[in-house]
């Protein structure tokens, strides 16, 4: 006679909160400005402004957008700015930064959004495994936002998780 085989992370109360359902599904974009720089280091507004007028901003719509120098020119404010403008048109969000900058951006609009009170005395799983870019960021984040509620908060996989949280009693 043959014991039937039971899944008991399928039968736990265990909450999974998963960031990676959360990553953006729009395209996600990045524009070096060092591009339309002088050897990637000197700003000339006249030839910049003209590049800018130039380029075909286009290939951007729709995009989640970052806007960001590669090099270490000195630029003045304004210059990220001028992008924008350009940008702004087309691209669904601009964000002054590198793609992690704008990731973090995004995961921070999430999950001010999300009611947490979901989670409210559960023990919870803030799923570590992903096959998209997430933010280290984005799971301090998460953490912050599941204590007031969690009874328990681990990170990982049911099978290997490790503990992060404990309510105290």
């Amino acid at each position: 006679m043959e014991k039937e085989i039971i899944n008991k992370v399928t039968n736990s109360v265990l909450e999974v909160f998963d960031l990676e359902d959360y990553f953006p599904k729009e395209a996600i974009q990045s524009i070096d400005i060092s591009q339309w720089l002088v050897e990637g280091f000197l700003l000339k507004e006249k030839d910049f402004r003209e590049a800018l007028k130039n380029y075909d901003w286009s290939q951007y719509k729709n995009s989640l957008v970052s806007i960001y120098c590669a090099t270490d020119a000195i630029l003045p404010a304004w210059t990220f700015a001028l992008v924008t403008v350009y940008l702004q048109p087309f691209a669904l969000k601009i964000v002054s930064g590198t793609k992690n900058d704008l990731l973090l951006n995004l995961y921070q609009e999430k999950l001010n959004q999300i009611d947490f009170s979901v989670y409210d005395n559960k023990p919870v799983i803030l799923k570590g495994c992903s096959n998209k870019p997430v933010p280290q960021e984005a799971y301090v984040l998460a953490i912050q936002k599941l204590m007031p509620f969690a009874k328990s908060v681990m990170f990982g996989e049911a099978c290997s998780a490790v503990p992060l949280y404990k309510a105290t009693k």
